[in-house]
């Protein structure tokens, strides 16, 4: 998945914990083969090449991540939009000198967004126009983070934490019962140093994700373009330098944090309707939080896991 991982179980024998950990690392594997865009054989790449032609058929979990897809471009008043990657053909993050899109560039890629066109039920998706593409990069992590949980719970591990790439979920307290400390990163820290932790929380159960504008991004004339790009309007957004969010899964914080980002000025209203804890560094730097059932604790020293901006 392009991003550092950990698994960490407490079992009462290295047997079952070795067992669980298997099991659950084969099934992050597994999900990120099905589901990367990066791959010949994935489903996204399967689905993406019959753009414009026949329905591709899905089987049931597809399906569910799909439905999970619709909820958030409902929620995210159609900001988050599964078919938004084709941007990336017009913002080239990793292109040395950067440069800002054209706008006939622009315009192709953004006739090419239309999540309400595709065609999908619980059997088969299709997507009307050439061209077309669908990307689950923006809940694919988050969802095998959970996936990883429940497997690890499903072979009685009580206790543990799966982090991947910086999107955490929690299975149970640690042994002694304490609760772990999870590190929020720093989305300007100083001396530019990247592991300067901004707040912390501590979860017994439940996940933490962070959506930021620091890891991939360029600047020009001071201003910083980052990947987090607004499907209606094809432009990165500008209001949050990061948002972090708890929530019960990780795939829920996940995709919390990525439409607070979106909705911009909103993000806080948002949220709160959730009611998901969250702290929202604006682009000022000032900090904003609300509480959920696990409160954030700011200037919390929490050296690791961190999450990083997704």
């Amino acid at each position: 998945m392009a991003s550092p991982n950990e698994l960490q179980l407490w079992a009462g024998d290295e047997a079952r914990a070795r067992r669980a950990a298997d099991t659950a690392i084969a099934d992050v594997v597994r999900i990120e083969a099905k589901y990367s865009r990066y791959r010949d054989d994935s489903v996204t790449t399967r689905i993406n090449r019959g753009a414009g032609g026949a329905a591709v058929a899905i089987d049931a979990e597809t399906a569910a991540l799909l439905r999970y897809a619709d909820r958030c471009h409902a929620l995210s008043g159609g900001r988050f939009d599964l078919t938004s990657g084709v941007l990336r053909r017009a913002w080239e993050f990793g292109r040395n000198p950067p440069r800002l899109p054209d706008t006939a560039t622009l315009a192709a890629a953004r006739a090419l967004i239309a999540w309400p066109d595709v065609e999908w039920d619980e059997h088969a998706i299709r997507l009307p126009r050439a061209g077309m593409e669908i990307d689950f990069g923006g809940i694919g992590k988050e969802y095998a983070a959970d996936r990883a949980a429940t497997l690890c719970l499903e072979h009685g591990i009580a206790h543990g934490l799966a982090n991947l790439g910086g999107d955490v979920r929690v299975i149970g307290p640690q042994p002694d019962g304490a609760p772990w400390r999870v590190g929020i990163c720093h989305p300007r820290p100083a001396g530019n140093g990247g592991d300067e932790s901004i707040a912390g929380v501590d979860l017994v159960d439940g996940a933490v994700a962070t959506s930021g504008d620091y890891e991939r991004y360029f600047e020009i004339d001071g201003a910083r373009y980052c990947h987090l790009i607004d499907a209606q309007t094809g432009w990165p957004v500008r209001h949050w330098q990061s948002v972090s969010v708890v929530a019960p899964m990780c795939v829920v914080a996940g995709s919390c944090a990525t439409i607070a980002m979106l909705l911009e000025g909103d993000a806080e209203a948002f949220l709160r309707a959730q009611g998901v804890g969250y702290l929202a560094i604006a682009a000022d730097g000032s900090v904003r939080e609300g509480a959920g059932t696990t409160p954030i604790a700011i200037g919390k020293r929490c050296p690791a896991p961190r999450t990083p901006g997704a």
